[in-house]
């Protein structure tokens, strides 16, 4: 990545702070919901729909986890 906390190798200060991360997140996790949505909800029990519905999953709570320390850093570290 391109930002310095990126370059850090400890998972919890990397957390909350790259704004490239997050937006990446952001864009993964529209793209797939819908495409979930849409082409694998009436076959859950099919490798690709489980599959892509465990990325979706990872990258809202990947997501929210960077949003609820962003919050927490915002609120609290002033």
């Amino acid at each position: 990545m391109a930002c310095e906390q990126c370059t850090d190798s400890i998972f919890r200060q990397k957390i909350g702070r790259c704004q490239r991360c997050m937006v990446q997140l952001t864009v993964l996790s529209i793209l797939t919901w819908p495409i979930w949505w849409r082409f694998f909800a009436d076959q859950p029990k099919t490798v690709e729909s489980i599959a892509l519905l465990f990325f979706a999953i990872s990258f809202t709570g990947l997501l929210c986890l960077h949003l609820l320390v962003w919050c927490y850093r915002k609120l609290y570290q002033k």
